[in-house]
């Protein structure tokens, strides 16, 4: 009887383990983005805090149901000759309030900038955010560059922080004639950054993933110059995946790591050496592009 009992406790245990287990996996499925995404529509900051002259810009996006949704960036021109453009695209955090400091970097460079939040940041319309949706605001952000402010595609750079440099990549694939794509602090894949938390192991995760954001596979399909900067000491995502996607890249590229950056301060702690980065990189995809006219 005695044993009876301890097998009926034991399948107890265990059948209860098992649903906890399903729960979990359930509950990871249903609310993954809210696990990824974490945007905030406060402002805390705009480009005059900085003392630069910018305008506010509304991009409407068409949403997969038909509806016309309006997007929120700034337009921040510089007053160099060059026609550089740089196209921002943030991470997974905050808004476009807290990315001045690397884009106040590319104004001095003189490169005009347009930094977006995706709809559901920011003062940007729409619904919470996915991957979907986010490459969907990068496509409506080049066009309003491309249509309306009638900038040649060959003089927009792609620059995309952590997430957004999986942003940046999906576009810079459908965009061969664009300047370059500059990639910070990123990762190969999510699934890969799933694996590197370790706090996931136990779950199948690539089952359960439906925000892939897979990098990696795109690499391939990439046509344009490729800039990839990454922080020795960042804790978020490890640097080795810049080096991953560097060694898979079959492109004009360059790879730049910060000594002491983290994920969130390389370009300020980068100081002249990102500077020099992204600049020797410009030269580079100016090279390219006349090799590629020369054709």
């Amino acid at each position: 009887m005695l044993i009876n009992f301890w097998i009926k406790l034991f399948l107890k245990g265990l059948g209860l383990a098992a649903i906890t287990y399903l729960l979990i996996c359930v509950a990871l499925r249903l609310w993954q983005k809210r696990l990824i995404f974490h945007p905030s529509s406060t402002l805390d900051y705009t480009p005059a805090d900085l003392g630069l002259i910018y305008e506010d810009v509304w991009i409407s996006v068409l949403t997969w149901e038909g509806k016309r949704e309006k997007m929120h960036g700034w337009w921040i021109p510089s007053k160099s000759s060059s026609k550089d453009v740089l196209l921002y695209l943030h991470g997974n955090g905050v808004n476009i309030g807290a990315n001045l400091g690397p884009v106040e970097k590319f104004h001095q460079m003189g490169m005009d900038v347009l930094i977006i939040d995706y709809r559901g940041y920011g003062r940007s319309e729409g619904k919470f955010p996915s991957e979907s949706e986010v490459y969907r605001d990068a496509q409506a952000a080049w066009d309003y560059l491309v249509l309306e402010r009638e900038i040649a595609p060959e003089n927009i750079f792609i620059f995309g922080h952590s997430l957004g440099g999986a942003v940046a990549i999906d576009l810079a694939v459908r965009k061969p004639n664009a300047a370059g794509v500059i990639v910070e602090s990123s990762f190969t894949s999510m699934a890969d950054v799933v694996d590197h938390q370790g706090i996931y192991r136990f779950l199948p995760a690539q089952l359960l993933l439906h925000q892939r954001f897979d990098t990696r596979s795109k690499l391939r399909l990439l046509r344009v110059p490729l800039l990839l900067i990454h922080g020795t000491e960042d804790r978020t995502i490890p640097p080795a995946m810049s080096q991953v996607l560097f060694d898979l890249a079959d492109v004009p590229k360059q790879l730049c790591f910060i000594p002491l950056a983290g994920h969130n301060n390389v370009a300020t702690v980068g100081g002249e050496t990102y500077l020099q980065a992204v600049e020797s990189f410009r030269q580079l995809a100016q090279t390219h592009q006349r090799q590629f006219i020369n054709r």
